[in-house]
């Protein structure tokens, strides 16, 4: 469903294998949430999203896990932006600025809406209600940053 959906917006970009069970699991255990279904459901048929290029759409589980760390646990971070542990990065816009799902509390991501994280000013704003609306929109170019 996920790649057919893909390539109805852009014949630009390729698949990986599918991701492991096993990779999604611990992308969970690692961050202490529980990733979105549909996001989920997207990792089952490919393990991140390329263009022509190789630069993601949307990252790998290992890319997911390594920048969600880096994030949350780099010292100087924390003296110049507000805390990332309520934010899940899955997709960056390629300036610096990162597409997240918010985490409420418990490690649980209630709803689908996306937002983008300005690396700039430190605003969270809302891009998009869901994953499939956020692809199609950052591929059309209804979504900018």
């Amino acid at each position: 469903m996920w790649k057919e959906y893909i390539i109805s917006i852009s014949k630009d970009h390729h698949f990986k294998e599918p991701a492991t069970n096993n990779e999604m699991e611990l992308v969970q255990k690692e961050l202490n949430v529980q990733m979105p279904k549909e996001l989920a459901d997207l990792f089952k048929e490919t393990n991140g999203v390329f263009d022509n290029w190789n630069c993601p759409l949307i990252w790998s589980t290992s890319q997911i896990s390594k920048d969600n760390k880096f994030f949350r646990n780099f010292e100087d971070y924390s003296d110049i932006y507000m805390p990332f542990e309520n934010l899940f990065f899955f997709s960056d816009a390629g300036n610096g600025d990162l597409f997240c799902y918010s985490i409420v509390k418990n490690g649980t991501i209630d709803k689908t809406d996306i937002y983008v994280w300005n690396h700039e000013d430190d605003s969270r704003t809302w891009v998009a209600a869901s994953l499939k609306d956020f692809i199609e929109g950052w591929l059309t170019g209804q979504i900018g940053v």
